[in-house]
Formats: structure tokens, C-alpha cells, sequence
């Protein structure tokens, strides 16, 4: 009887055994690396979020380019946030003097903007948000782990919303610091609907943000009959302003930029009555990737990985080993 017992407990433990293998078989166990943990100051609560890497980005995504744009620049804009914050979080971290114990902000001006899935239901409203949501969910998705390099290693993964058809510039010609992978570039699509725009600012205020008294330049030099009242010292490689001057004072044209809170340093400016009225082109400082310009490109046809190419020079688009 105690023979017939082991046997049958035998029997027992080898069905088990099979059916283990068999299931191993049908259905492999997959061993996941943890995911990297973003810590993201978010402006709006004070509070600091702890998000999974890609739930991150997808919010990057949703607030750095349009949830409309094609596919393929939203991919593009996916492996270029992931780069950038991974730039941060692989080396340790970040000391983050403005927000202790985070690794990056939400405010674009900092780094690179970001939206939680409320966010986006009041901006694109209860119809367009699950549309929008999965749309760049993904794009995330299908480009999950990617990642720009340079020699092996992540790059800076500048990018602005409209280089205004004019090209993108080297890093060096507005920030005077060579970035051999930033460098300017044709922009042949550029798809921003509005490159150009016209912004009044009083003469008085102007004045005061640029340190010099614009009422003092001569009459004659006030409309387009007499002397420019801006004029243009030095240009870029690709023709924008790089140093100007105004009444008696030289800047470089990204301070200008700065300090009258200009849309683009690709500018002119005339004086009429009482008010200083400027022209400029683009959107944001115009190296590295154009967003809109990753617009026009996809609709041509150039997948994510040609788009990160065209505007990153000499990049690799690896996938991290997870």
C-alpha cells in the first residue's frame, strides 16, 4: 500500500513538473527592469510627483507639440524628451537649486514643459482627449527606450517650436559654445501656419527693460525715410540678427530677445508714435529640432528616425537595454 502511495505521489509531482515546463513554454516569464522614476516638480500644486519614465514623457509630449501634428513628429518629439530627461536622471540626477529634490520642473523654460491627463482634458476637451491621449500615448509606446546619442553618448536634445522657414543655427551662433551635434541645418517644410508677427511694446517700457532711453534717437531716425532705427552689426550663418544696435547701445539679439520677451531674436523694429513696434519670424531660439518643421517633414513622407537625423547632426537612435 505504501508503494502504491509514492507512486501515485510520483505520478503527481512529474504532472505537476510538465505542466510547469508546458506553461513556461506557451507563456515565458519576462523579467522587466524597473523603469526610471522622474521626480517632477510640478509649479501649479508645489507638490513633487514621482512618475514612470515614459508616463513622463508622454506628458512632455502633450505639452511641447500639438496632439494633431503626424505620427511620426510626435515620435520624434518622444525619443528627444526621453533623451533629455534620462541625460539627468542616468547621471544621478540633477542638483535642482530651484526645486530641492526634484529632478527636472514642468515649466518649458527650465527645460521642458509637461500636463497631466486633467491638463489635457480641459485643453483638448472630453471629445479630442482620448483621441489625443492614446495617439501620443503611442508614439511613446512604439518608440519606448530609444534614445539620441553622440559618440556614445545622450545628447542635449535642444529643439524650438518655428525656425520660421529661415533654417536652424548652430549652437554657437547663440549661445557661443560649439555643440558638434547642433549645428544649422535647411528647414525646407517648416509648417508654421504663422512665422510672422507684429508686437507693440510702449517706448517708455522698452526703454526700461533695455537700459537705454529709445526716446532719445533722433526724429530722422524714427521711420523708414530717414536712418534705420535698428540697426544690424553682425548677422548669422543662416540671416538672422546675431548683434544689433539700438539708439547708442549694442546688444547681442538674443538679449533683445530676452529682455522684451520676444517670440523669436530674428527681428526688426520701427518706432511709431509713442511705441516701439517689432516684426519677428519663428518661435523660440531656433537650434536643434523645429517642431514645425518635424510637421512638415512627416508630411513628406520622413519617418521619426530621418526627422531626429535632419536636425541632430551625426546622432544614433539607440534603444536602451532595459
Amino acid at each position: 500500500m505504501r508503494k502504491l502511495f509514492i507512486g501515485f505521489t510520483l505520478i503527481f509531482i512529474s504532472f505537476l513538473l510538465v505542466l510547469s515546463y508546458l506553461a513556461d513554454r506557451l507563456s515565458p516569464v519576462r523579467i522587466k527592469a524597473e523603469e526610471p522614476v522622474v521626480r517632477l516638480y510640478v509649479h501649479g500644486t508645489g507638490e513633487i510627483l514621482e512618475l514612470p519614465l515614459d508616463d513622463y514623457v508622454t506628458g512632455v509630449v502633450a505639452a511641447e507639440m500639438p496632439a494633431e501634428f503626424p505620427m511620426q513628429a510626435l515620435k520624434a518629439q518622444a525619443v528627444a524628451a526621453r533623451t533629455f530627461i534620462l541625460k539627468r536622471v542616468k547621471a544621478g540626477g540633477v542638483e535642482n537649486s530651484r526645486h530641492p529634490g526634484a529632478d527636472v520642473c514642468d515649466d518649458h523654460r527650465h527645460g521642458q514643459a509637461w500636463i497631466g491627463r486633467e491638463e489635457m482634458r480641459r485643453r483638448w476637451g472630453a471629445l479630442n482627449y482620448y483621441r489625443y491621449y492614446y495617439k501620443i500615448r503611442q508614439a511613446v509606446d512604439e518608440t519606448r527606450g530609444m534614445v539620441l546619442t553622440h559618440q556614445g553618448r545622450l545628447i542635449d536634445p535642444i529643439y524650438h517650436s518655428s525656425c520660421g522657414g529661415r533654417g536652424t543655427e548652430s549652437a554657437e551662433e547663440v549661445w557661443k559654445v560649439e555643440v558638434p551635434y547642433l549645428k544649422g541645418v535647411p528647414c525646407p517644410y517648416c509648417a508654421d501656419p504663422q512665422p510672422v508677427r507684429v508686437t507693440s511694446i510702449p517706448l517708455a517700457q522698452a526703454s526700461r527693460a533695455l537700459k537705454t532711453n529709445l526716446n532719445a534717437v533722433p526724429v530722422s531716425g524714427r521711420g523708414e525715410a530717414g536712418a534705420p532705427f535698428m540697426r544690424v552689426l553682425e548677422y548669422t550663418r543662416a540671416g538672422r540678427p546675431k548683434t544689433v544696435q539700438l539708439g547708442e547701445r549694442t546688444y547681442a539679439a538674443t538679449a533683445v530677445r530676452d529682455l522684451l520677451d520676444l517670440r523669436s531674436a530674428d527681428f526688426t523694429f520701427q518706432v511709431s508714435a509713442d511705441r516701439l513696434e517689432i516684426t519677428t519670424r519663428g518661435y523660440g531660439h531656433a537650434v536643434g529640432m523645429c517642431q514645425y518643421g518635424a510637421k512638415g517633414l512627416a508630411a513628406h513622407g520622413y519617418d521619426f528616425a530621418q526627422i531626429l537625423k535632419h536636425y541632430y547632426t551625426g546622432v544614433e537612435i539607440v534603444r536602451l537595454t532595459e
